[in-house]
């Protein structure tokens, strides 16, 4: 029986369900977008962006595999690779947020402009046209990185050609380059206009750390469903579960970090221009969130993945990874929705649904993608060294 056999149709089962729950939310939030399309297009923005957090996540781990090559990324380079082919779909499901850009950025409004002068200082940059540029921009740099990416990954399998394994090698340090401007300026255009009178020049690193840490717990979370299958099962060993448990624990340690930095940093310089982005965010109950996100989304990961043991084991590694979604997720919640509702924490019915809805086209299409190629690499030779070098340890 080969892994086909018993793999597949898992794969099969996960991605018609994915795509069952996915049509149904989306069907049920339309009732929102008739009746409160202002909130329809908020809670859009938050599921998207949580979900294309994950598939620009993918990419960036990928680049990060393919300089390193090492045991670690290969037993999950196919699920990045899936990942990151995603942003074809993801394309496709930021055009209602074109739609809805008034009711998302007031700098989308004429009048409004023409009444602030901050927002008429950056409407050079803050203006329709260009953002949509912009947008076609990120997506053609991010969809050429992942089709490069995953010719050659197909063409070595086929191949085994060591000019392949170079050339993605290659690829590796220009491709983090182009992630890293892009993913920083869409967490801009995107999300920190939101609020265009707040700026903060850690902002965009935050929300890169953010990606790359909901990419490794979500392909971390995916492994750990697939151990048990072959081939995945004759390959993953404890060693490759305790360098993906350091791993979040550094991503964890990096993002409580730059949190922290940019908080005591703007509080302490105490500029009204900066500090009521957080006075909106530590009062009428959003304080008891951000208290959350120190507790679960820092402390408790922090704590569990400190041992050695926890990262080891693969029920343990995948439960920190599933929490760690959810947190990820509440982050964003944090970051976004306050603008909109300054007054006090707000949760709508559409904010979970829209996001469901979101999450269940793009799982049902991730799920295609990763069942496309064999689990494993078939042909680089970097990876048997890599793997026979933990089997001697």
């Amino acid at each position: 029986m080969n892994h086909e056999d018993t793999l597949r149709p898992h794969l099969d089962r996960w991605q018609r369900r994915a795509l069952i729950v996915g049509v149904v939310a989306l069907a049920v939030s339309a009732v929102g977008f008739f009746t409160a399309p202002d909130e329809f297009f908020r809670s859009y923005l938050l599921g998207y962006f949580f979900w294309t957090s994950i598939a620009l996540g993918c990419l960036a781990l990928l680049l990060l595999h393919h300089i390193f090559g090492a045991a670690w990324g290969f037993v999950i380079q196919r699920p990045l690779e899936a990942g990151a082919r995603t942003v074809a779909l993801l394309a496709v499901l930021f055009l209602p947020l074109l739609a809805g850009m008034h009711s998302l950025y007031e700098w989308s409004h004429a009048e409004v402009v023409a009444a602030d002068p901050v927002l008429q200082h950056k409407s050079a940059y803050l203006n329709v046209g260009f953002f949509a540029g912009r947008v076609v921009i990120y997506f053609l740099a991010w969809l050429g990185i992942a089709h490069l990416l995953s010719k050659w990954s197909r063409q070595l399998d086929t191949s085994g050609d060591p000019r392949l394994v170079e050339r993605l090698r290659n690829a590796g340090p220009p491709g983090l380059l182009v992630y890293g401007l892009t993913a920083t300026f869409a967490s801009v255009d995107w999300v920190m206009s939101l609020d265009p009178h707040w700026f903060s020049t850690m902002f965009g690193l935050m929300l890169i750390v953010g990606q790359v840490l909901s990419a490794l717990a979500f392909v971390t979370l995916v492994t750990a469903l697939l151990r048990e299958h072959k081939p995945l099962a004759g390959v993953l060993r404890p060693e490759h579960l305790h360098d993906h448990g350091t791993l979040m624990f550094a991503f964890v340690m990096i993002w409580a970090y730059l949190s922290f930095s940019q908080f005591l940093i703007i509080w302490s310089g105490n500029v009204p221009e900066t500090i009521t982005w957080y006075h909106s965010r530590i009062a009428g109950g959003w304080e008891t969130l951000a208290l959350g996100l120190v507790a679960l989304h820092f402390a408790l990961p922090f704590a569990i993945l400190l041992s050695r043991q926890n990262k080891r084991r693969a029920d343990i590694l995948a439960a920190v990874a599933a929490l760690l979604l959810v947190m990820r997720l509440a982050d964003l919640f944090w970051i976004m929705k306050p603008t909109f509702h300054p007054e006090g924490l707000r949760l709508h019915w559409l904010d979970p649904v829209v996001t469901i809805g979101i999450g269940g086209v793009w799982l049902a299409y991730y799920f295609h993608q990763l069942k496309s190629r064999p689990l494993i690499p078939q042909q680089d030779p970097r990876m048997v060294e890599a793997l026979a070098n933990v089997e001697a340890h």
